[in-house]
């Protein structure tokens, strides 16, 4: 596909039009270099819709389809794909098409870290279209890969880097990631039967990209995990979640160089402070801590007043892919990691 100048406005599609698909939709529609042309939706309910109503903006002209080759057939430069689960036959033609891809899906942080067959199907895809796949996002992305990729420009030795991340998830998730993606409202016993890669490679994957771009030699990940439950039922967006189901998601994703730590994710996902067991938790944000010859301690919140968070929180998982089109438009055919691009400098409205 050949690239747009930079003077030219990018053509972008948004995929899926959740809770963060709906920000990404607001932050194309404001964004100086971007056209919006399409938007593709799941639900049977929003076919036809404004997409101005699908993210509580005025009127666009844009109306919202299902099917693929309304979206083929547009032409976009980049498709912002965000959909709750990967469809690689979907992938694979928008990239065979000649369209690229911005995405806020785990399964694209680290191409060494994929099968296999699916990398050489997607490489393969990227070959034949000339266009290129991104993954990006506030956590894993920008708190897994970009911040640090910062912090460390100015180290020559690490030892181990730690990102603790704290997270009330109601307002920054939709009700289906909540319940469907996450687990939420589970028992302990079914939340158990979920297939650990899913947990696993969420942020391995970004990790492994991370050590890669510095050279590090990851010899193996290691994740544990560990659930809270509701004391009491708990309401999400719409749906009410009854005490004894989860309510608490904690996981420690650590990489190992050498026998010992080098790199560690820690996160602490809720719905409730309200938990059996009880934990220590936090106000929303980051706490990144680097420990060699540049040593840092860093925590990161968000001041938002309470009325803002539903409407704010989102922003900081879509506006980085949004950020990074014009990047990724511009780059070589494949799969594109954080390192492999030029910094994202925003281009504010």
């Amino acid at each position: 596909m050949t690239k747009p100048s930079g003077a030219e406005k990018l053509r972008v599609v948004q995929w899926a039009t959740g809770t963060v698909g709906a920000a990404a939709l607001r932050a194309v529609l404001s964004h100086p270099d971007l056209e919006l042309v399409g938007v593709k939706v799941y639900s049977p309910a929003k076919v036809g819709k404004d997409a101005g109503e699908l993210c509580g903006i005025g009127h666009t002209g844009i109306k919202a389809v299902r099917d693929l080759a309304e979206i083929v057939a547009l032409k976009p430069d980049c498709v912002l794909y965000m959909p709750e689960q990967t469809d690689y036959d979907d992938v694979c033609a928008l990239l065979e098409n000649g369209i690229n891809i911005s995405s806020t899906r785990a399964e694209f942080f680290h191409p060494g870290s994929m099968a296999p067959d699916v990398r050489a199907r997607i490489e393969a895809a990227c070959s034949r279209g000339r266009s290129s796949l991104h993954s990006s996002g506030s956590s894993p992305g920008f708190i897994t890969e970009a911040l640090p990729l910062v912090l460390l420009s100015v180290a020559r030795r690490l030892d181990l880097l730690t990102i603790d991340e704290f997270a009330n998830c109601i307002d920054g998730c939709s009700e289906e990631m909540l319940l469907g993606t996450m687990g939420f409202g589970e028992s302990p016993e079914k939340f158990a039967e979920r297939p650990f890669y899913e947990r696993d490679e969420v942020f391995n994957h970004s990790l492994h990209a991370l050590a890669e771009a510095l050279g590090i030699e990851i010899e193996r990940f290691e994740v544990a995990s560990e659930v809270a439950l509701a004391t009491a039922p708990v309401k999400l967006h719409e749906t009410v979640i009854p005490a004894g189901t989860v309510a608490g998601q904690r996981m420690v994703t650590t990489g190992y160089r050498g026998g010992k730590p080098v790199m560690r994710f820690r996160c602490n996902w809720f719905v409730t402070e309200q938990l059996q067991p009880a934990w220590d938790l936090r106000a929303d944000g980051w706490r990144v801590t680097v420990e060699g010859d540049t040593p840092f301690d860093i925590s990161i919140g968000f001041p938002i007043p309470p009325e803002e968070r539903q409407a704010t929180l989102p922003n900081l998982t879509a506006h980085r892919p949004v950020n990074m089109v014009r990047s990724l438009c511009a780059a070589p055919p494949g799969i594109r990691t954080t390192a492999e691009l030029p910094l994202s400098v925003t281009r504010l409205a």
